[in-house]
C-alpha cells in the first residue's frame, strides 16, 4: 500500500491567508507577488491535502468554507509568529560574549589605549580576550581581509574598497629630552638638527621626518636607532640625545620618566590617526561594540591638537 506523505509545504499557508484576508486569487496574487496560476495552484495543492473545497466562489469573492473559518485565528496566529521570529533582533550583551579580537596596534597607542580599553572589557566583557600585533603597513589590507585582524589603528594607510576606515584624532610630534638637558628651556630649528638623535624604526624604514627632511637637503645625525618608543625614551631621559615623538606618547611619559617636552622647531601639519577594519563585519554587533570601546579609548588618550 503507498504510504501517504503528510508533509505540507508552509508556504501553502501563506497563499491561504492571503485569500482569505483579500476575498480573491487576483487580489492575493498582487499581494504576494505571484502569478494568479501560481496562487490557483497553490490553493488546488491546499485543498487536495486538507480534503476541503477551502472556498466557494460567489459572485466576484471566495468565501471560506468552515474548516477555513475555524482554522484560521490558528493559522494566522502561527504566520505572525514565524514572521516575528524571522525578523527579531536579539539584544546584544558584551557580557556573554567569548571571542578573541586582534588588533593592529604601534606601539605608541598600545601604552595610550589598552589601558583604557582593558578596564572597559573587564568591566562589560569579562570573557573577551584582546590580541595586540605590530603589523607591517603594506600587510594591513590581507590581514583585515583574511580576518586575522579585527581591527587597525594606525596613520593613513593604503587599503582596498573593501576595507572601512574611521577618522579617530588628530596628532603632531614633540621632542623629548632628559630634563635639565642644555636646550631644554629653548629648542630652535637649528639646535635641533645640530644635536645627535636617537629614533624608531621597528622595520628598518626612514622616518616620515626624515624623509621629508632630505627632501629639502637636510639630515639629523641619527646616532641610535630603537625598535621601541618606550627604551627610546629611556635612553633619551638618561643621555643628551634628543627623540622625536608623537605628542599624546610624550605627555603620557612624562609622568613616568624625567623627561622635557618641547615643541618641534620643524613646522609640520598634524596627521589623522585612523581606524581601518574589513566592511564584512559593519554590523555585526560584537564589532561594532569592540570597535566603539577602542574608539573612545583612543579618544581618551589623544587629546585634540590646539
Amino acid at each position: 500500500m503507498e504510504r501517504t506523505d503528510s508533509r505540507i509545504d508552509l508556504n501553502l499557508f501563506r497563499v491561504l491567508d492571503a485569500i482569505y484576508t483579500y476575498g480573491g486569487v487576483s487580489a492575493a496574487a498582487r499581494v504576494l507577488h505571484l502569478t494568479q496560476p501560481a496562487v490557483t495552484h497553490a490553493l488546488k495543492r491546499l485543498r487536495d491535502h486538507l480534503g476541503d473545497p477551502l472556498f466557494i466562489r460567489q459572485g466576484n469573492r471566495l468565501l471560506p468554507t468552515e474548516k477555513v473559518r475555524t482554522m484560521m485565528p490558528a493559522v494566522q496566529a502561527h504566520l505572525e509568529g514565524l514572521h516575528a521570529t524571522a525578523h527579531a533582533q536579539p539584544r546584544f550583551d558584551p557580557a556573554r560574549l567569548e571571542l578573541e579580537f586582534t588588533i593592529g596596534f604601534r606601539d605608541i597607542l598600545e601604552s595610550i589605549a589598552l589601558p583604557v580599553l582593558l578596564k572597559r572589557i573587564e568591566r562589560e566583557a569579562p570573557h573577551v580576550r584582546v590580541v595586540s600585533h605590530r603589523i607591517a603597513a603594506g600587510e594591513v589590507d590581507r590581514e583585515l581581509r583574511a580576518g586575522t585582524l579585527s581591527l587597525v589603528v594606525d596613520r593613513p594607510l593604503r587599503a582596498g574598497p573593501q576595507i572601512a576606515r574611521q577618522h579617530l584624532a588628530e596628532e603632531t610630534l614633540v621632542v623629548v629630552m632628559r630634563a635639565g638637558h642644555s636646550l631644554a628651556s629653548s629648542l630652535k630649528r637649528s639646535d635641533y638638527l645640530a644635536a645627535q638623535h636617537v629614533t624608531v624604526s621597528p622595520f628598518g624604514e626612514i622616518s616620515a621626518l626624515d624623509v621629508l627632511l632630505g627632501q629639502s637637503g637636510t639630515f639629523r645625525q641619527i646616532r641610535l636607532v630603537c625598535q621601541h618608543y618606550f627604551s627610546a625614551c629611556q635612553i633619551a631621559s638618561g643621555t643628551d640625545l634628543l627623540l622625536t615623538v608623537p605628542r599624546s606618547y610624550a605627555l603620557h611619559l612624562s609622568s613616568l620618566l624625567p623627561i622635557v617636552v618641547l615643541p618641534l622647531p620643524i613646522k609640520l601639519k598634524a596627521f589623522p590617526i585612523m581606524a581601518y577594519w574589513h566592511e564584512s563585519t559593519n554590523e555585526d554587533p560584537a564589532h561594532v561594540w569592540f570597535r566603539r570601546c577602542v574608539v573612545e579609548a583612543i579618544g581618551a588618550g589623544i587629546k585634540p591638537v590646539r
